[in-house]
């Protein structure tokens, strides 16, 4: 399902750009609400040193992102 990047909210599980390649990562928390470019810290379901990755990714606000069920 795709929701508007303004709609995206901690703990969603979306599809996103990050560390190279596509893959379904969990919102962490938004960084930068109210702002024409929404920037969200997220985890990715990969580990490294038994902790899970995380990276930051932005999306324009009238951006569609792929929500995961």
């Amino acid at each position: 399902m795709k929701i508007k990047a303004l709609e995206v909210k901690a703990g969603d599980r979306i599809i996103a750009y990050c560390k190279n390649k596509m893959q379904v990562c969990k919102v962490k928390r938004i960084l930068e609400p109210g702002s024409s470019n929404i920037t969200l810290s997220v985890f990715t379901s990969e580990h490294y040193r038994g902790c899970l990755v995380s990276c930051v990714v932005r999306f324009q606000s009238d951006t569609l992102v792929d929500l995961v069920q």
